[in-house]
């Protein structure tokens, strides 16, 4: 530490983030722009490691850079503050999303560990199984949350391409998933 401030190196080792971070969070503005050294070198003061380690447990907490932005905001204007718009509010919101996430991913490790004691070892073929334990029938009649392919021969095709050999299965983002119930 100078007598101004701490350097670069000195912020990211004492929050546990690498250079790179730290400068990514001062393009976004999560992060004030230090002042600078006589040398050109970015001085930060002790507060600045306070606010990357608020920034990285908000991160474990599910919050967004956008969400965590807004709340950093807010919190520098508390004498203007709308209750709606503090952390008390925003957690509350948080909570019900992964809650509602939690549930989600019950239906699926139930499912998946269904799929396993049926002994599921491809999805077409299961999929025309009586006792296929996977929930195709769900997927088929509920809304998608993702993007809604036809698999025709190994290829996938948009909705509304109909193909006569073809299966109907909803993406949910990077992963196969089922809906919760």
């Amino acid at each position: 530490m100078t007598d101004s401030g701490l350097r670069s190196g000195q912020v990211a080792d004492a929050a546990g983030v690498t250079l790179q971070t730290l400068r990514y969070y001062e393009r976004r503005g999560l992060l004030a722009e230090p002042d600078r050294s006589p040398g050109g070198h970015r001085l930060y003061p002790q507060e600045a490691v306070t606010v990357l380690r608020v920034i990285k447990a908000a991160q474990r907490l599910g919050f967004t850079l956008e969400e965590i932005s807004d709340l950093l905001e807010a919190g520098q204007h508390r004498h203007r503050q709308n209750p709606d718009e503090g952390l008390q509010a925003r957690a509350r919101d948080k909570l019900v999303d992964v809650e509602a996430k939690i549930a989600d991913l019950t239906v699926i490790a139930a499912s998946l560990r269904t799929a396993l004691d049926a002994g599921c070892n491809d999805l077409i073929d299961c999929a025309h199984s009586p006792g296929c334990p996977l929930p195709f029938a769900d997927l088929a009649t509920t809304q998608p949350t993702g993007t809604l392919l036809q698999v025709v021969d190994g290829s996938e095709q948009r909705r509304g391409e109909p193909s006569a050999s073809s299966h109907t299965i909803r993406r949910f983002g990077p992963a196969w998933a089922a809906p919760s119930r």
